[in-house]
Parts: C-alpha cells; structure tokens; sequence
C-alpha cells in the first residue's frame, strides 16, 4: 500500500500526493492522464520500480481530487508542484514520467527543472494543439473529438460537456469502464481492460472527480493553450513512447514530440494502444529511463 501525503505547494495550496519503494531510492514522480489522480498508479507499477531501486510518486494535480484548485493554470506551471513533491521527500533529483495528459507535464519538468530532473519519459502523451505540420484529431476516437470540441467552444460548453460525464463516471464500475470508453478504445486495449486492471481504472476515474470537474477541466484548458516552455530547449535525456493502435492520441502526436523534443529518444511500439503500451512494457520504460541518463552523463563527460 502506497503511502498518502499531503504537500503544502506554491501560494499556500495543498497538493494531494502518493509515494511507495525504498526510501534510499531515486525518486520517480509519475504525471497522471486526464482525468486522473495520484491513486492512478497501477500497483505492479509501483512493484516493478522498487525491483529496480526506485521510489514512485504521484500527485493529484490541482482541482482534481484533494488538491486545491489554480484556476487558469498552465502545462508549464506543473514544475513548480513537482518540486515541491521532491522536497516534501527530501529529493534533489529525479525522474519524470507521464502518461497522456501527464505527458506535456513530465515534459515540463524536464525543460523547467534542468538541474534536478535527471531524465524523462512520456506514455502516449499528446502534442502542442496548435503543433505545426499536425493534424491534432485525425483519428482519435469520437469521445475525445467530442470532448475537444467543448473545448473550443469555450468555457461553458466544457463545463456542461465535463458535468454530462461527471454523471456517468461518480459510480462507474470495472464492468461498466469498456463501453464508457466507446470509440476511444482500440483492440489492444479492449484486450486489457478486464479484471483488476479494470476495476482500478474504473477506481481511478471515481478517485479524480470525487471533489467535481475541475481538475479535468483546467487540464483540457492548459493543454489547448501554450504550454509554456520550448521543447527544442529541454537538455535533460528524453524518451517518446507511442503505440501505433492509440486511439485516445494517435500515433502522430508521439511522432511529432520525438521530432520536435531536443535530442528525444523514440519508442513507437507497433500492436500497442494507449492502455496497453504502459501494461506491457512499463519496466522496459524504467530501465530506459535509467539508462538514457547513464548514456547522457557518458556524452557530457565526453565533451568537457
């Protein structure tokens, strides 16, 4: 059982927050998708980094389950929550992973906190929407297109869109969490959501909404807008994980990050969803991640 603690982050808010493995591991904060929370963390995730020596960590971000909410928020301003996940737990450096919507935040820190993030990694993680030679919805599944589109719309229309789920999602079952998903789910996934994991998926969606829509709605909002930092900058080791069945976000959003992201390193998984990627090889995520900052600490040392 994870660990639960409370973080007082910047301007007095309280950030909600996980942490389990060794003590005297190296820490790993872990960005959660949208909608999400820190209870997101799969527990054989949390077993595959302590095999390896590393402490895992999750935080709400702000408005979604305990954390208090920073309206009109941006991508950019998740770093400054993160380090103060890192010196609640005595961090100085660490690792920065996210999956989807926590995507453009792992890469945040990795462009905002260069001295203390040791390397990055993003999980089916979308692209900038106004990224340059990029068709952002071309094949995303209708309940995404639908969801974008109250975005657009404005504010009102993504809160009535946001509270239409909000109905269906409070008591959402594991057996109910495949059809919920509709159009979004591709073969790769439908083949993983069952059992446990679906119980904890259908968990996880209850956990992010339990304090209302907001957290989701402020994510929605941070990701259509600039995010905030520049890509091309980011100095720390970064990997690109995609699968190529992703209906949630289409394999062109990770093709665009691995051009784009200074120096990335891309992992585009064929047979692979937005699910089942992370399922299936989030051990193989964690030792590249190690072993992108090894190799970019060799390549440093080779230049001075």
């Amino acid at each position: 059982m994870a660990d639960a603690f409370d973080v007082a982050g910047p301007d007095g808010r309280t950030l909600e927050a996980i942490v389990e493995g060794p003590e005297d591991g190296t820490l790993v904060i872990s960005h959660h998708g949208t909608p999400g929370s820190a209870s997101e963390i799969w527990p054989p995730h949390i077993d595959a980094a302590a095999e390896r020596g590393l402490r895992l960590a999750c935080y709400s971000r702000p408005g979604g389950a305990g954390s208090d909410r920073d309206a009109g928020r941006s991508v950019a301003d998740c770093a400054q929550d993160a380090a103060a996940i890192a010196d609640h737990l005595e961090a100085d450096r660490f690792y920065s992973i996210g999956g989807s919507g926590g995507g453009p935040h792992s890469l945040a820190c990795a462009a905002l906190l260069p001295d203390r993030v040791i390397a990055a990694a993003t999980i089916a993680s979308v692209a900038p929407f106004e990224a340059d030679d990029l068709d952002w919805s071309a094949g995303m599944g209708e309940e995404n297109l639908q969801e974008f589109d109250a975005v657009q719309a404005g504010p009102e229309a993504l809160e009535a869109f946001l509270n239409e789920w909000l109905t269906e999602l409070t008591d959402i079952t594991g057996e109910q969490v495949l059809a919920a998903l509709g159009d979004l789910v591709s073969e790769p996934d439908a083949a993983v959501l069952s059992g446990d994991y679906a119980e904890h998926s259908a968990a996880s969606m209850r956990d992010a909404i339990r304090s209302g829509i907001w957290g989701w709605f402020d994510d929605d909002f941070a990701m259509f807008k600039p995010w905030g930092f520049d890509l091309a900058a980011i100095e720390v080791p970064v990997t690109v994980w995609h699968g190529t069945e992703d209906r949630f976000v289409p394999l062109a959003h990770g093709e665009w990050l691995a051009g784009r992201v200074a120096g990335a390193d891309a992992r585009l998984l064929d047979d692979h969803g937005h699910l089942s990627l992370a399922l299936a090889h989030f051990g193989e995520i964690l030792d590249v991640l190690v072993r992108s900052a090894e190799d970019g600490d060799g390549a440093r040392q080779s230049k001075t």
